[in-house]
């Protein structure tokens, strides 16, 4: 069960033989149809199946490209698009970026986990190595901001110390496995147990994949907490490459504000608090400006010395207040109203309104015609719509409607 990547992390390339080929499909991580294609089994292999809170590895076998590989117990299935003739040697290649990440993070969380133990007794239940970000499930109620800053120098000073990572295997039956830091073998393992050591510092049962040195790790970055299961807290945090990497992105942003807002970064943030304000008396007067229009809109349909039966309005901006508001001062005794806004090219709302057996009828056919979803409430059926252009289709419904529709109604 233990592969070549796990006796040297640091391995690239890998020359080995396939042992196995068959036909199967893979699903997705994002959902999906699933990818036909082949599970083939090496000899031994340099890239790490998922596991132990680490994601798998990517590379090529040749120069077919690995898309998923997984743990079958003790054996290694890297999933492909193209079958590999059994017996064959191949030539592993392995994706070093990806790899050199899942190192840094997966070894930086074995510190962190450590030393918070160390200092407050904070126990690791579980750890998420995300694309963008790892998480650490503590079994604390909560961390202070007090004790988050000094967990974040304490791992800090161990990286500057240049502390060894050893990866040593362990018989099954070894005693000092009872002595190791663990959350249990997987009911199917087989062989030897790794054990990797942080010098003076840790020592754990695990199946990942590490760096050697606590320097390679650059720095760790506690990025805060969120509040997690029952009585646990998760500890966010960035290690190696990731950190370089958040900075660059914080830089770009900050160099962007500073041209959009016209001042520095030390005044940003109060730049935005005035942006805000500004926007909300806009939007303030923007919503009484409309409602206004829509009583004007009503009152000079309402002026008219013949009443239509039919009244049709789109407008861009609005809502579904100010279509209401048209509605009420109009009344929906005699006339149909078919009310719309929002942009012609995308989404928007609509509201049906006027006699109700009318509507009861008309607003299913409504909403189908605009690609969209409403409700009937009162007279009225109203909703969202996703085919905005469509509207002269439903205008004419209402108008044949409204040709043949009984005197009665």
């Amino acid at each position: 069960m233990v592969f070549h990547c796990q006796r040297d992390s640091w391995a690239r390339q890998f020359a080995t033989r396939v042992v196995s080929c068959r036909a199967a499909e893979l699903r997705p991580e994002g959902g999906g149809e699933p990818v036909r294609g082949f599970q083939v089994v090496l000899e031994d292999t340099i890239l790490f199946p998922e596991g132990g809170g680490q994601p798998d590895d990517r590379g090529l076998i040749g120069d077919v490209p690995v898309l998923r590989v997984t743990r079958r117990g003790p054996e290694a299935v890297h999933f492909v698009p193209a079958a590999l003739e059994p017996g064959a040697e191949v030539l592993l290649s392995l994706d070093w970026e990806r790899r050199f990440d899942h190192m840094q993070q997966h070894s930086g969380q074995h510190l962190i986990t450590a030393i918070a133990e160390q200092m407050f007794g904070f126990k690791t239940t579980s750890w998420e190595l995300g694309r963008q970000r790892s998480v650490i499930e503590l079994d604390t109620p909560s961390v202070t901001a007090e004790q988050m800053g000094a967990l974040e120098r304490s791992v800090n000073e161990k990286i500057r110390e240049r502390v060894p990572v050893v990866v040593r295997e362990l018989a099954a039956d070894d005693p000092e496995i009872e002595t190791v830091r663990s959350r249990g073998l997987p009911d199917d393992h087989a062989g030897p147990v790794r054990v990797v050591d942080i010098e003076g510092v840790d020592s754990n049962m695990c199946c990942g994949t590490h760096v050697s040195n606590l320097s390679d790790l650059q720095v760790i970055k506690l990025l805060g907490t969120e509040k997690g299961k029952k009585n646990k807290t998760n500890l966010v945090f960035l290690a190696g490459n990731r950190v370089l990497k958040s900075i660059e992105q914080s830089h770009s942003t900050e160099k962007a504000l500073t041209s959009l807002l016209k001042n520095g970064p030390g005044e940003h943030v109060e730049a935005v608090k005035r942006l805000q304000s500004s926007v909300k008396l806009l939007q303030k007067n923007n919503l009484n400006l409309l409602r206004d229009i829509a009583v004007l809109i009503a009152r000079d349909f309402k002026s008219k010395p013949v009443q239509s039966q039919l009244f049709v309005l789109h407008r861009k901006e609005g809502d579904s207040e100010f279509m209401n508001i048209i509605a009420n001062e109009i009344g929906t005794e005699e006339a149909l109203l078919f009310l719309t806004v929002g942009d012609e090219r995308e989404a928007g709302l609509f509201l049906l309104a006027g006699p109700v057996d009318a509507v009861e009828h008309l607003g299913p056919r409504v909403a189908e015609l605009l690609g969209g979803k409403g409700a009937r409430k009162r007279g009225r059926f109203q909703g969202k719509a996703a085919k905005m252009s469509r509207r002269g289709e439903v205008e004419a419904l209402l108008q044949e409607f409204i040709s043949h529709r009984s005197p009665e109604v």
